[in-house]
């Protein structure tokens, strides 16, 4: 009886999320959005000499794949309005701690630069200081 009841359940979801076709349709995206992916990497790629366009080209692959993964494998395409109410505080938070990092990294950058140039004073002066150690230190022909 238990077995009749799990493949009733497993055919309501299949049929509820739109069938066997969908998914297989899915896979078939998927594969033909892997091949664009790989031309790029192909001497048959037209921008090979525009790494700005093969990168972004490649994002947006991507971003596409990873849509149909949600959408599909992860029944996010028939879930009920709720998944907005958990995803959009996460999508906040994430925003507020990239932006929260720019600052960071800016200052972090120009110190760098800023305490570049006084090492390279401070080796010079550590030579010279080095060198008159030196000479202090000759023996004597007492």
């Amino acid at each position: 009886m238990a077995t009749e009841d799990s493949s009733g359940d497993n055919a309501q979801h299949v049929t509820a999320t739109g069938g066997v076709g969908n998914y297989i349709a899915v896979f078939v995206g998927l594969c033909l959005l892997t091949g664009m992916s790989f031309l790029t990497t192909s001497e048959w790629w037209p921008w090979r000499d525009q790494p700005g366009f093969t990168r972004t080209f490649m994002m947006a692959v991507a971003c596409a794949k990873a849509l149909l993964v949600l959408l599909f494998f992860m029944h996010l395409k028939h879930e009920a309005g709720w998944k907005y109410i958990l995803t959009l505080p996460a999508c906040v938070m994430a925003i507020i701690l990239a932006a929260s990092l720019v600052p960071d990294v800016g200052f972090r950058l120009r110190s760098a630069a800023d305490r570049a140039e006084p090492a390279n004073n401070t080796r010079e002066t550590t030579i010279e200081r080095g060198q008159e150690n030196a000479s202090d230190q000759a023996p004597s022909d007492n």
